[in-house]
């Protein structure tokens, strides 16, 4: 198969495009012909490495993926041949005391497409059945790639872990990234009213258009912490979704007494200061989440697939130009995902 893989870490130069063997279902499994693979942070940071990260070369990045099954291991039904489905990247054992109670994505042997077992850049993967679902015919494969990781992830911050209610205030820090685009979205739909901080005008268009009631300027507000509190009547807001870390200082300004703040990543960096002060005086909750349990993920791609929610897709490259895609993402500018395309769409 024809794949896009690495055999050391380093910038987009490392990764190479060539020939691999096809990967075999096994028991319990599917294998899925890829058309599309959407593109993460993560698979930046898996590309350059850190401390502790050993992986099986050569490795295949990738965590999002939507295709067709065209091969089951023993004990599936061959039903599935055909199907055109979406992967839920996110991997758990099925036997230990989490994925049991439901919450795999905690699960003591986890495992992350593209991360700890290679991934979506290729033109074929295998998974455990339990991680493909049907896409509804007519659906584009591309959006349905595109919204797999980050609408899993932030549902299960917001509504699960968050417990967003309506009425609540919710601030967005980030206009334009996967994960902050699902999660304006989301807290529209939950009810809530949205505020943004984004990079530039041209982001924060984008935040309007998926139904942003407030958007801040920081190139024009470095302070935006008080653009919040101005808009909130002094009070703050109920969430801060801050998945860049080290706004945390600002995105604490800007929370109410009691209010929660949402962290699934850290784009500015894994290590930063925080003054403990405001959040024991503000009685701040700092909520933490990887991923989701698969009710979520069916949950909310539900939603995806009947129009209520949407993948925002920036642009489309081929498989072969994954350097390049990896590039653009690293600049920034894009508005929503990055897409690989592999095969024609189904």
């Amino acid at each position: 198969m024809k794949a896009v893989y690495l055999t050391e870490h380093g910038g987009p130069e490392v990764l190479q495009f060539g020939d691999l063997p096809d990967p075999e279902p096994g028991r319990g499994e599917v294998r899925v012909r890829l058309h599309y693979a959407a593109l993460n942070h993560l698979d930046i940071w898996v590309r350059k490495g850190w401390p502790g990260l050993r992986l099986r070369y050569p490795h295949i990045l990738g965590a999002d993926g939507a295709g067709v099954v065209d091969a089951v291991g023993p004990g599936v039904d061959p039903a599935w041949v055909g199907r055109r489905v979406v992967l839920n990247p996110n991997i758990g054992c099925g036997r230990c005391d989490y994925c049991r109670a439901g919450l795999d994505n905690m699960c003591d042997r986890w495992q992350l497409l593209g991360e700890t077992r290679s991934g979506t850049y290729a033109e074929f993967v295998v998974v455990p059945e339990a991680n493909v679902l049907p896409v509804p015919d007519g659906f584009d494969l591309a959006h349905a790639a595109a919204a797999a990781l980050v609408f899993q992830t932030a549902w299960h911050s917001l509504v699960t872990r968050g417990g967003l209610r309506p009425g609540e205030w919710v601030l967005v820090v980030g206009a334009s990234g996967g994960v902050n685009t699902a999660s304006i979205q989301i807290a529209k739909l939950a009810g809530a009213t949205v505020l943004v901080v984004g990079s530039n005008a041209r982001k924060l268009a984008l935040a309007r258009d998926l139904g942003a009631d407030h958007l801040i300027d920081r190139s024009q507000t470095p302070a935006w912490h008080k653009e919040v509190r101005r808009l909130t009547g002094k009070r703050g807001v109920d969430v801060v979704v801050d998945n860049v870390g080290t706004t945390f200082p600002l995105s604490f300004k800007a929370a109410r007494k009691g209010g929660r703040i949402l962290t699934v990543g850290n784009t500015g960096g894994p290590v930063f200061e925080i003054d403990n002060r405001y959040i024991f005086g503000k009685h701040l909750s700092v909520i933490g989440s990887t991923m989701s349990p698969q009710k979520d993920f069916r949950q909310v791609m539900d939603l995806v697939f009947a129009g209520r929610l949407r993948a925002v897709v920036d642009r489309v490259f081929p498989l072969a130009e994954a350097r390049a895609a990896h590039e653009y993402l690293e600049r920034g500018q894009q508005l929503g995902k990055v897409v690989l395309a592999i095969a024609a769409d189904a």
